[in-house]
């Protein structure tokens, strides 16, 4: 595709491609609400594909509550040409034939700049379903203003962090000086430690999962995971807290860290009754205890080509704009994301608001891309379970990973 500057003339995919889509009409569905700068986005976006292929979009937003029921109509029935879908659904719904490999482009023109540990939901079986369109990351949330009165600099390494969340709990009693999360999403922290260790929960290898639980580099991680309950940097009496019971309790003073994403800053400024704002707390990307920053859980939007389109050409032209680099850029920065494209994700590491969001994506890393992942996670807690038998001192380390890694592919292997 020729760079989006030049001219219409001087366009290869214009000249070649214009008459043969004139007259048709793509259907595409967004998630969410549209608000001012998404929907000028889109008509942007949309005016551009027209411009190049002659062919016309019919534009649908679809609202967060209303999409797991559109989909699932849609895989039944008829659903959009192109679709915007969160990337930890691909492997779902690719499960259900609700989407169409377009191998063929993912990885080709701009894309091949998207690193390749960014396709790690969107690659079930060595075919691509997805493209990265926007991305999100987890940081370390902090009290600002307790570090700034206490002196304490901002963790750079992990050991610097347990310094800081000890010097906190000898002034403030009763805080968790860096939250321990064992609830529904306590995989996104486990993870950071498990992967900054080199570990790994399961590998496709051929046709079946193989559990890595056991191994060394995953051991490590877990052992630093439940260690924040061991060594006391967080309250025994919390173990099933996920992020939600955490950010109430961090605004009510009883968190001095924990890791999280911006989203909480909202529900920590009207839990704290206007208390906690930005000045009081601040983000710094969670410290690996091998050295640099821990990987981060890759989230964020993909944008896939649906399973019953009759139109998988014009689709695919659709999605290689959309995510060529000039328009992904966009759609992250409009729509308040991360961009997939590392030198502008680098440009943000100095970023005050996306710093730190920025350098721990840099590294992220996407849980086993299986349908069935999200039973284990979520449904069977396979790894919290694992996590507090060993806090309660109800098995050992190396028995509780085995225990769990044998659940693990249990599940995976369904």
């Amino acid at each position: 595709m020729a760079p989006l500057s030049n001219p219409p003339s001087s366009s290869p995919s214009a000249a070649a491609s214009g008459p043969k889509f004139a007259g048709k009409t793509l259907s595409v569905w967004r998630l969410g609400n549209s608000n001012p700068a998404a929907a000028t986005y889109m008509e942007e976006l949309n005016a551009e594909f027209t411009k190049q292929t002659g062919a016309q979009v019919k534009l649908e937003w679809i609202p967060w509550p209303q999409v797991a029921d559109k989909f699932a109509a849609a895989a039944t029935g008829t659903g959009p040409d192109v679709t915007e879908i969160g990337n930890d659904q691909v492997p779902m719904w690719q499960s259900q034939d609700a989407l169409t490999p377009i191998t063929d482009i993912a990885r080709e023109g701009d894309r091949s700049q998207i690193p390749q540990n960014l396709y790690g939901y969107e690659t079930v079986d060595n075919e691509i379903y997805a493209v990265p369109w926007g991305a999100g990351a987890r940081a370390v949330l902090y009290r600002k203003d307790w570090f700034e009165d206490l002196k304490i600099e901002v963790p750079q390494t992990w050991d610097d962090l347990v310094a800081a969340a000890k010097k906190i709990q000898a002034e403030k009693k009763g805080v968790d000086g860096f939250a321990f999360n064992g609830g529904s999403d306590a995989n996104h922290l486990l993870a950071a430690f498990a992967w900054s260790e080199g570990g790994e929960y399961a590998v496709k290898e051929g046709d079946k999962w193989v559990g890595k639980l056991t191994e060394p580099g995953f051991q490590k991680g877990f052992e630093t995971y439940t260690g924040l309950v061991t060594t006391g940097l967080s309250n025994k009496a919390n173990l099933t807290h996920d992020t939600t019971h955490i950010r109430t309790r961090f605004a009510n003073d009883k968190v001095a860290m924990y890791l999280t994403a911006a989203w909480d800053l909202s529900g920590i400024e009207e839990e704290s009754k206007g208390k906690l704002k930005g000045d009081k707390i601040g983000f710094f990307p969670l410290p690996a205890k091998t050295g640099g920053v821990a990987p981060s859980f890759f989230g964020g939007n993909d944008i896939a080509l649906w399973g019953t389109t009759q139109q998988a050409e014009l689709g695919k032209e659709y999605i290689k704009l959309a995510t060529s680099k000039t328009w992904a850029d966009r759609y992250a920065k409009e729509g308040g994301l991360l961009p997939v494209y590392p030198d502008t994700l680098q440009a943000m590491n100095e970023d005050p608001a996306q710093g730190a969001f920025a350098q721990a994506f840099a590294k992220a890393k996407a849980f086993p891309a299986d349908p069935n992942w999200s039973e284990a996670d979520a449904t069977k807690a396979v790894l919290q379970n694992a996590a507090r038998a060993v806090i309660e001192g109800k098995k050992d380390t190396t028995t509780a990973l085995a225990d769990a890694n044998k659940e693990l592919e249990e599940i995976l292997n369904q």
